[in-house]
């Protein structure tokens, strides 16, 4: 048996008689010319904004092998953020594992996109490679038919090795591809971490068509929130309530998109009170909230993020309409301090100053200025973290960007972000008033920046508590 090919539990041994007879009588695989992608102008431009950046270096993108979930079983493949930036390529037809290589001339860089082209029926591997056989997870695009689709040079996977062995200076995206590391000598890491942040601050200002992908994802993520929230009196009760509306809104974003931009956060009563609840097993009670941190991610792998929290019965009781009401209001002063020149701190310090004073005209905070003191800074024992983020690609996208281009740089026109304060009242915190423990809030939009201020895209969906009640009743 062929020990390339053995990786699981599923292999059997393969006679030479079986292995002559999958080599002979396949039909020529005649495909149609595919369609230019839509974003390959786009990469084009971001690649050369990319070059420019880096003169005489060889840069190595690569896209990633998959991840093993458990054993011989992959999770669900998505390649590198950089990768399927610079190319358009999701690896829906090119397969796991390519690597985008761009090779210095004299006018910037030759861009040679390498991955493993259709399988030809003669090694085997196409009916015993569960990891790439063409048998086990479907075929892949031609080399000719990605340089059409993509408008970027191809060549096999098994061409890198050599390619990578040239001289020269060359920087690599790093802890990506096991392979890519090996081949790729480290000289200096930080010349490598300057490849990463340059590549994540390509993605901070949005091009035309990454706006139109962020709001079809909005708009999807929109129905399905619409599809929980009218379901949620026939689930009133049922346990494991919460995987219901995560089962819900996760089928809509497969139908639609290619799934969840990140795993969904179904949290009902006090499981509102952990930021990142994802083990989604409670019961929905009527009296309750149900907070639902969503969002869908498009084919083309750009992804929403929107929270609303629902009152489980279609209304607020006093006690969380109070709470609500504070997260509103500190969402609305977030929303109005997003426009280009603002800091980008400038929105999350705008939330917090209403999110503390209302805090002390409750009497849990002594006061607003002392709490927001950054010297203190105790408002945040109700609150946590920050209230926003850059949104695209990745969920929290541009996370390797140097912090003078995003965490202390301005907002310009083409960022996305989203605006979230919360609050998260512990249902074990005795300094807060009993009736309030143990209810949670947050509420996220995704916001575009523009010339003259700000854009709201997940406009479609209600935020202010009386028109959430409405519309909640509507679906009914």
């Amino acid at each position: 048996m062929d020990d390339r090919f053995t990786t699981g539990s599923h292999d059997l041994p393969v006679s030479e008689t079986l292995a002559a007879f999958m080599t002979r009588d396949w039909a020529a695989s005649g495909t149609p010319p595919p369609a230019r992608a839509t974003v390959a102008p786009y990469a084009r431009k971001r690649r050369a904004a990319l070059s420019a950046l880096f003169p005489g270096v060889r840069l190595v993108l690569p896209a990633g092998p998959p991840k093993v979930r458990s054993n011989d079983c992959d999770h669900r493949y998505r390649p590198h953020t950089a990768y399927a930036h610079l190319t358009g390529d999701t690896a829906a037809d090119t397969g796991t594992g390519a690597v985008l290589v761009m090779e210095p001339t004299a006018g910037g860089h030759d861009a040679v996109l390498y991955h493993r082209p259709r399988s030809s029926r003669d090694d085997g591997g196409f009916y015993r490679d569960r990891r790439n056989g063409e048998f086990w997870v479907g075929p892949r695009a031609s080399l000719r038919e990605t340089e059409e689709r993509l408008e970027i040079t191809c060549a096999p996977l098994d061409d890198l090795g050599e390619a990578l062995r040239g001289h020269g200076p060359t920087r690599a995206i790093r802890a990506v591809d096991p392979e890519v590391d090996r081949a790729v000598p480290v000289t200096d890491p930080r010349l490598d971490q300057e490849l990463a942040a340059c590549a994540a601050e390509l993605r901070l200002v949005k091009d035309d068509w990454e706006v139109a992908q962020i709001q079809a994802a909005v708009d999807h993520t929109v129905a399905a929130f619409t599809q929980v929230a009218a379901g949620l009196p026939q689930v009133t009760g049922v346990p494991r309530g919460e995987r219901w509306v995560e089962g819900t809104f996760e089928r809509v974003a497969r139908i639609e998109g290619n799934g969840v931009g990140y795993e969904t956060i179904a949290a009902s009563g006090a499981h509102a009170c952990v930021l990142h609840w994802t083990r989604n097993d409670g019961t929905l009670r009527l009296g309750e909230l149900l907070l639902l941190d969503a969002g869908v991610e498009t084919d083309t792998l750009y992804t929403a993020d929107i929270t609303r929290t629902l009152p489980i019965s279609g209304w607020f009781t006093p006690r969380q309409r109070q709470v609500y009401d504070l997260v509103y209001h500190a969402q609305e002063a977030g929303l109005a301090a997003v426009r280009p020149g603002a800091r980008f701190r400038d929105f999350h310090m705008a939330a917090m100053r209403v999110i503390a004073e209302g805090l002390a005209e409750w009497g849990v905070l002594r006061s607003a200025d002392e709490a927001l003191d950054p010297a203190s800074g105790v408002y945040r024992r109700y609150t946590l973290c920050s209230s926003g983020h850059m949104l695209g690609m990745d969920v929290h996208d541009c996370a390797a960007a140097r912090a003078s281009q995003y965490l202390d740089g301005v907002l310009r026109p083409g960022h996305v972000l989203t605006v979230e304060p919360g609050l998260y009242l512990q249902p074990d915190d005795l300094t807060l008033p009993p009736e309030l423990r143990g209810i949670g809030v947050r509420l996220e939009d995704d916001v575009l920046v523009t010339g003259e201020g700000a854009r709201l895209m997940s406009a479609g969906l209600p935020r202010h508590p009386e028109e959430l009640e409405f519309w909640m009743r509507s679906l009914g």
